[in-house]
């Protein structure tokens, strides 16, 4: 770790100094915060979250360095790191480096030593804000200049995958929209024994039916959803079709989206692996993962053909739909968790279910 300083500066010109780790550089960023007290490698490779500045809440992080085995995507993808204490000397039998240099590896600008608390609170007032971390001495309205612009809308288009894969496996095939989706989606499907082709986010509906799958899996993803319409239109062509549709988080916006319902920014988010959902079905709660800025307008449901299913006990936003008409479900949170707990891990046995019933004729539509 470096002696050099580091600065984050916000949009409302609110600015933190504290010491550099990482990369070094200069990179502009939406300043969200994750409440989870462990899996920042996980946090640090999830897609969604490409184009934001992180921040942890929980005050030290690092100390049980990386490894292989918490890794969610090809890279990791946020514009920044921001930490309260940062472990410089990691301690786990799986540690195969620290967070330092893994950060510098991939090109990652990291700020430690600032008041991550009061960032937080500051997040939570005013509302997710752009901010630009820097190790550079660049004076402050220069950055508050660079601010004034406009941030990326392309985030999807940067983390999908390049070209169709293929997972295979003996059981059911599942075609998986990939707009910026974790290795744990796949792992899931992977342990259901399905055969899995993992599609790019602008695959039309011709070439995704070309597959003859059983069920279409719709991934998380970063930015807003109104800024893939080509991710919408086909979403909208999979349903009206009837094969059976799984969707979390972005995937679960996409089809609120495609069936005439709205999509709002919210105020910071939900970005943490301790958030309660009540499944309105059985009244059960769940403590789920989640990690998104966008959520579907339950007052936008009405005139649907989208049925509530689950809310946040929090807040009561909108965390699940079920298509009346069409085999189509899906929920705002991660229930392959990574990182987070494993309660809702069964939506995808729920998801195996619907095919099955679908491939023989016994799924009904809901009243």
């Amino acid at each position: 770790m470096s002696n050099r300083s580091a600065r984050l500066v916000l949009e409302n010109g609110l600015e933190f100094t504290g010491q550099h780790f990482g990369a070094t550089g200069e990179r502009v960023g939406e300043v969200v915060f994750n409440t989870g007290m462990t899996g920042y490698q996980e946090v640090l490779t999830d897609p969604s979250y490409c184009g934001q500045i992180v921040t942890m809440t929980y005050p030290l992080i690092g100390n049980y360095g990386v490894n292989v085995d918490n890794i969610e995507s090809r890279q990791p993808y946020v514009h920044g790191f921001v930490v309260r204490r940062l472990a410089a000397e990691p301690s786990h039998f799986k540690s195969l480096g620290n967070l330092d240099d893994y950060l510098r590896q991939h090109g990652i600008l990291g700020i430690s030593e600032i008041d991550t608390r009061q960032l937080t609170k500051a997040i939570r007032s005013d509302g997710t804000m752009k901010a630009v971390l820097t190790t550079e001495n660049t004076p402050v309205n220069v950055l508050l200049d660079k601010l004034a612009q406009p941030l990326m809308t392309d985030q999807i288009l940067r983390v999908t995958t390049p070209q169709t894969y293929r997972c295979p496996g003996e059981g059911r095939r599942v075609v998986a929209i990939d707009y910026g989706m974790k290795s744990g989606v796949v792992r899931s499907l992977l342990a259901r024994r399905c055969d899995v082709i993992v599609v790019p986010a602008t695959a039309s509906t011709k070439e995704i039916l070309a597959w003859k799958p059983e069920g279409v899996m719709l991934s998380n993803g970063p930015g807003d959803p109104l800024d893939a319409p080509y991710a919408i239109a086909t979403v909208k062509e999979l349903i009206q079709y009837g094969v059976p549709v799984f969707g979390i988080c972005l995937g679960h916006q996409l089809i609120g989206l495609a069936s005439g319902a709205r999509t709002e920014k919210m105020r910071f988010g939900h970005r943490g692996a301790n958030h309660p959902v009540k499944d309105l079905r059985t009244g059960k709660v769940y403590i789920t993962s989640q990690n998104h800025g966008y959520m579907v307008s339950e007052d936008s449901l009405r005139g649907t053909d989208l049925i509530l299913t689950h809310l946040n006990v929090n807040d009561r936003t909108v965390e699940g739909m079920m298509h009346r008409h069409r085999p189509v479900f899906c929920v705002q949170y991660h229930p392959e968790a990574r990182p987070g707990p494993d309660d809702s891990d069964e939506l995808f046995d729920e998801f195996m279910r619907m095919m099955d019933e679908v491939g023989e004729g016994r799924w009904t539509a809901h009243a």
